[in-house]
This record gives structure tokens, sequence and C-alpha cells, in this order.
């Protein structure tokens, strides 16, 4: 018996029918979709749990750092919210890190598991914006899965301070998702929710400061809301059309936001003397062709590397010249193609999410740095597979010849993140690596130098300080640090070598001072009094107020036994700086001249002034031991 046709009346039933399975089948294989994205992510990072932490910045944000090391608590909410440590206003990063404290202690592996974590949801809300947004859901899961594997990114997932950078990403996304429920409805609530979304994200990392123009971008694509023709193909949503100046209106909340973010961020940078500069024709042209070196590490992602060194002046006109050539090549190459939208998009999304950390302004001695690509090159791989999609789709090519090669350039990027992540095993692998890919590097060097000596490997140490000093890449205070250094580990004549270097190559008064004062100490210590009592000589002729060589000299003094000198001495080092161990080191003196009551008023100041009294009497008997005297 054959089935009877079917009505009109239950032609809409079946339609509903039909169309609520594919809405289900849909659902489900977005949900594997992203559960294979987030796999595939924890796959190829999976290494990251065997490395320690490293010494850049994961001391002074972890392991030395008594706030975070406490856990989640009052006074922890407190310093995250009233610091600038680290010349940063971060209070959800510095919270995030003492949650991590509470729940791991010091395990590294916990540290570095959370920004995985963090990483592979920001891979799937990626995917997620892109294919609630576009309608297209393999290539917005091409673009998620090469944000997910491309190595430039280890650097932000594999460095436990770089925190920070996923999880400003975090809110950046959901910023996003929000910024596209509103639209779907505007409301103030919704705005609302933007608003706090973004003010999360810059709480965490003031580099999402350009959410305003993302979102301005994403109103011309995929969004489709400023004047335009649409394309059904760009775009599945239906959301009336408005003027720029409306849009840029709408924005502005957002752009006071973004404003007090920077407020706030200049003066934490300036409290820590973190700007070096302002704008300089050698920062413009090192932001040149730093645009230039981060297409190059997006397309081929070699020789990645912690620190590149800035050689400012150094730069030749040649690569400044054709990096601004190239630039603006390829942006008249993507206005002309304009109505292929998703290429503005992409290109301007690139250029402007660089501009805060492109170092027009000198925050830091690098020239560039891996994780500030962290949210920029999300346009460039929009522009690239967008544009392959489309190719391929003018062209005819079936979509699953493009899964082939998708899949190796993936596999590809993946091993090399699986490489890479090796590299951050600790602070000695790291700045070796960093050394080994980048040349002269005087700050790798510098920067392996002490990662050697918190390790009490004192010669290696002083070989790299040495290594640095013959690249010319130290000024007088880090020569006479360096100094200090060698001279702490016995290493006399290197120390005078390094303090008479600080001598040649600065006309500071406070700067030479100290370096005679040091000079004088080193003296001491390999007995050459008559030297010794010239470079204090030297260091107060320079500043009569340098206390260290107003005590040294009274030591000095004090071992001639020349009481009433030392006293003198000691008691104007007191008058600049009064501290514990300098009170100590009075009262021995006045005992020695028989002047018993001054002594004991000395040390009750010594108390007064101190913290931990026994430590400060440890201290001052080894700088009498290291002047040739007892200690009573």
């Amino acid at each position: 018996m054959s089935s009877s046709p079917t009505t009109v009346a239950q032609q809409p039933a079946i339609a509903s029918g039909t169309e609520g399975h594919l809405f289900v089948v849909a659902r489900k294989r977005k949900v594997v979709l992203c559960l294979l994205l987030v796999l595939v992510t924890l796959g190829f990072y999976n290494s990251i749990a065997q490395n320690r932490f490293t010494t850049l910045d994961d001391e002074v944000y972890i392991l030395h750092n008594p706030h975070v090391r406490a856990g989640l608590t009052r006074n922890t909410f407190t310093y995250a919210f009233t610091t600038f440590d680290t010349g940063n206003w971060h209070p959800l990063t510095w919270m995030s890190h003492a949650l991590d404290c509470q729940l791991f202690n010091l395990n590294p592996a916990g540290h570095h598991y959370v920004n995985l974590l963090l990483h592979a949801l920001n891979a799937m809300l990626l995917f997620l914006l892109l294919e609630v947004a576009t309608g297209l859901t393999w290539p917005s899961l091409m673009v998620a899965a090469l944000f997910a594997l491309h190595p430039v990114n280890v650097e932000s997932v594999a460095w436990a301070a770089e925190r920070k950078n996923v999880l400003s990403m975090t809110f950046f996304l959901l910023a996003m998702h929000a910024y596209g429920w509103y639209v779907r409805r505007v409301s103030v609530k919704r705005y609302a929710a933007v608003a706090a979304l973004f003010a999360l994200g810059l709480m965490a990392k003031p580099e999402i400061i350009t959410l305003p123009c993302v979102l301005l971008l994403w109103d011309y694509w995929p969004l489709q809301r400023m004047n335009g023709q649409r394309r059904p193909e760009d775009f599945t949503g239906a959301h009336s059309q408005r003027s720029f100046s409306f849009l840029v209106l709408e924005k502005l909340p957002l752009l006071l936001l973004a404003l007090c973010s920077a407020v706030v961020t200049v003066a934490a940078e300036r409290s820590t003397d973190t700007v070096r500069s302002g704008f300089t024709v050698a920062r413009i042209g090192n932001a040149l062709v730093a645009y230039m070196r981060y297409l190059g590490k997006a397309f081929w992602p070699a020789k990645l590397a912690v620190m590149y060194p800035y050689h400012g002046h150094s730069i030749p006109a040649w690569a400044i010249l054709s990096s601004a050539a190239a630039l603006l090549f390829v942006t008249a190459v993507v206005l002309h193609f304009r109505s292929h939208r998703y290429l503005v998009v992409g290109w301007f999304w690139f250029l402007g999410t660089l501009v805060p950390v492109i170092g027009v302004i000198e925050v830091g001695m690098q020239a560039m740095a891996d994780r500030y690509a962290y949210l920029p090159f999300i346009g460039l791989f929009i522009a690239v597979v967008w544009g392959v999609a489309e190719t391929a789709r003018w062209r005819k090519i079936p979509a699953v010849w493009l899964a082939a090669p998708g899949v190796l350039i993936l596999g590809a990027l993946g091993m090399l993140t699986r490489h890479q992540i090796p590299y951050w095993y600790d602070g000695e692998t790291m700045w070796r690596h960093t050394i080994s890919v980048t040349g002269r590097n005087t700050v790798a060097h510098d920067e392996l130098g002490y990662t050697l000596a918190e390790e009490g490997r004192a010669e290696e140490a002083i070989a790299e300080h040495n290594t640095v000093e013959a690249m010319h890449g130290y000024g007088a205070p880090a020569l006479i640090q360096v100094g200090t250094f060698a001279q702490n580990h016995g290493h006399l004549q290197d120390a005078l070598r390094q303090y008479k270097e600080s001598l040649e190559v600065s006309a500071d008064a406070h700067e030479r001072s100290e370096a005679y004062a040091h000079m004088g100490a080193a003296f001491v210590q390999m007995g050459d009094i008559p030297n010794a009592k010239l470079g204090y000589g030297y260091a107060l002729q320079q500043n009569p107020k340098n206390t260290f060589a107003l005590i040294g000299s009274g030591l000095l003094a004090e071992r001639e036994s020349d009481f009433t000198v030392a006293v003198v001495q000691l008691d104007r080092a007191l008058k600049v700086q009064p501290t514990d161990v300098g009170y100590l080191l009075l009262a021995q003196a006045l005992r020695r001249t028989g002047r018993l009551p001054e002594a004991d008023e000395a040390e009750k100041y010594a108390q007064q002034h101190s913290s931990d009294l026994n430590q400060a009497r440890q201290s001052a008997a080894q700088a009498l031991k290291s002047a040739g005297l007892n200690p009573e």
C-alpha cells in the first residue's frame, strides 16, 4: 500500500521538523569541533607541564612575591588593586597568580597548565565567535586552529608570568561575543555586559585597549552594520545598518574605559621608570621594521626568542624605507580590493592591535616580542583563510581539496610548537636558546649571567658578564653591579676592571663616586691600604654624601686606630642614611674610644631602626671582617 500524499497542512510541520533536526545536527557538530580543537591544543602543548619557572619575571610575579604566594586573601586583594609592581596595573592578573599559588603552591606544572587551559579556551571562543558572526564553520575552525597551534604563541602560553596575555584575551573574546549579543537586540543591559568584560580584560592586561577599534572593524565585517551592500555569504544575520559616526559614538563609553586604562598604564610605567623615551626617529624606524618582522614570523615562524635585541640607530635606512614601502603597498592592495571586506578587517586588525606595543614609545629593551603577536595575528589568519576560501569558491575548487593542505599546515605548525616548548624549560635553557638564534644579544648574555649567578655558578656568570662588556653593552651602573658581583665572589682584579671601565664611560658625579667607593673596598680586600684611601677619598670628592664611602673610610680609619676620624665619618654616614648596621658600627668605634654611654645610645638607635637585629649584627660583623677588624 502506497503512502498517502502529503497535505498542504502537513508540509510546514515536516519542514519545521527538518529544520529542528538540522539545528540539532549543527549544534552537535559544533560541540564536537570545539572538543576536537581543545584536545588538539592540549595534545601539542602537553609537554608544557614538564617546564619549570624561568628567571624572567616569574620570580617577581610568583616565586619571590609574598602577596601572591599567600593565596587569595584580603591583603592580596588590596595589593592587587593598589600596586604598580612590574610597571603594570593588572589586579586580575595578580589575583589569578594568587589563586594558582593557593591551588598548586609553587608547583610550576599547575601554573603552566592553567595558562594552557586558558589558551585552549581562547581558541574555542575564537572559533565560536567567527562561526556565529559569519555562519561559516570550516574557515572559522581553521582560523581558530591556526591561533591555537602557531608557534609564535608559545611564549604567551609557556611563560608563567605571561598569564596576563592569555587571561586578557579570554575577556577580549568574551567581550566580542557579548557585542554580537548586543547587536542582535540593542539594550543598555547588553551594552553594560560588553563594557564590564572589557574592563575585566583591561584589569588583566591593558594591551587589549584597542577593542573599541576592533569592534568598529567588526561592524564593517562580518556584522555589516556600516552602510554598504550586504552579501549573504558573509553574514547570516539581519542587523540594521548605521552610519560611521553613529557607530563611533556608540563606542564612546568603551573609548573612555580605554582612555582611563591608558592613563593608569602610563602612571604605572613611570612609577618604575619603565618608559625610557618618547617618540624618536630610531623608535619609529624600528616600529616599521618590526611590522615586517612580525609578518615574516607569521608565515615563517623560525628563530623565535624571548628577547629580540633593539639596535636603535644601527638599523639600516634601506631596511626602514623598504619596510615602509611594503606596508604602504599591502595597505593599497587591501583598499583596492575593499569589496572583500574580510581583507580590510584582517589587515587593519593586525596593524591596529599592534600599535600599543609596536615600540614607538620605548617600554623595555626589546625590538619586538612574540607575546605581542597573540592578538594581532588573528587578523592575519582571518584575511588569509577567508581569502583562500573565497578563491576556492570562485574557482569552484571542492572544499575537500583544501582539507589535506590545511591539515598538513596545522600539523607542521603543531610540531614546531611542540619543538619550541622545551626552550622554556628553565631560565638557563631559555637564555641560551635566545643567544643561539639572535646573535649579538647583550640582554640575553646579561640575563644568562644573572641566572647562572643565582645557581652559584660564579665563574660562568662572570664570563657572560664579560661577554656583554666586550659588546659595549653596559652603562656605568651595570658595570658597577657586575664588579660588585665579581668582588663578592673573590674575583678582585675582574672587579677593579669593571669599576675602571665604569669611570671611562660615565661623567656623572654620583656614578663615578660609586665606582671609586667600590674600588676602595676592593683595595681593602687586597690589603692595598694606600689605594683604598685614595678610592674612598676620590669617591667623597665626587659625592660627599656617599654613605658607602663614608662608612668605608671610617672603618679604614678605625683599622689604623684613628678612632676619632672613624667616629666622625660613621656619624656623617648616619646623618645621610640612618641604618641599624651603621649604628652598630658606630657603637663599636665609640667603645674603642672609651665613650661607652654614647656607644650604648648608638645600640639603642640600632634597635629602633632594625626589623631583625640579629641579622644586622651579622652584617656589621661581616663589614668589620672585610675591613680587617675584629668585632668586640
